[in-house]
């Protein structure tokens, strides 16, 4: 089995130490850099290539000022952001810069494993109760809704909420089916939704 690689960067030493430590434990991770500040965090991007980098976002530099150079060094790195910061304002804006994740400190191991794991196949992982928020946030009215989507973003949604796959709805829009992904991760954070379901069933109500 060819292990994971995973960075780690954050500015605090014995929270940093303890999870490369918890995670050098796991038989299919390799830690392949630690870092406490942004440029560490592009540095461990450029050096060890790792498949998924976990990034704070109270550091030196602000964790989510870098996410763009790190996807533009590494292209492949998945950013899975641990922090402990709870505002839905800040998961928004680390999934609109590309972050595949978003987990907060006070998770165990396990879970920690299998956000990495969830990420690492390219799936967007939100931790439980920022999911919550993130629902409470949209109900409340304050998150965005379909009038900050742009008007191909609303023809993607009108197609998902008709059951079409990102297959289909770049035939039937004449797009190619990465460019249906690109704008469905948008409308996703737009939404303030996790999933294509969740997105759909707020679509509806909103007609």
């Amino acid at each position: 089995m060819v292990p994971i690689k995973i960075g780690v960067v954050d500015d605090h030493p014995l929270f940093r130490e303890g999870v490369t430590r918890s995670l050098s434990e796991v038989s299919d991770f390799v830690v392949v850099g630690e870092g406490a500040n942004t440029s560490d965090a592009a540095m461990i991007a450029a050096d060890g290539r790792p498949d998924v980098l976990l990034l704070d976002v109270s550091m030196p530099g602000n964790g989510l000022s870098v996410i763009d150079d790190i996807l533009s060094i590494s292209p492949d790195t998945k950013i899975l952001m641990l922090t402990a910061s709870e505002e839905v304002d800040t998961l928004v804006d680390a999934l609109q810069r590309g972050a595949k994740g978003y987990i907060l400190k006070g998770v165990g191991s396990r879970g920690l494993a299998e956000a990495i794991r969830t990420v690492f196949k390219g799936t967007r992982y939100v931790s439980p109760a920022m999911s919550a928020k993130v629902m409470e946030y949209s109900l409340s009215g304050q998150a965005s809704d379909r009038d900050t989507l742009t008007p191909r973003e609303r023809e993607v949604m009108d197609l998902v909420a008709q059951g079409l796959s990102n297959k289909h709805i770049g035939l039937r829009l004449d797009l190619q089916e990465k460019t249906v992904k690109h704008h469905m991760t948008q409308i996703l954070t737009k939404l303030g939704v996790t999933n294509r379901t969740e997105a759909a069933l707020r679509w509806r109500e909103k007609r």
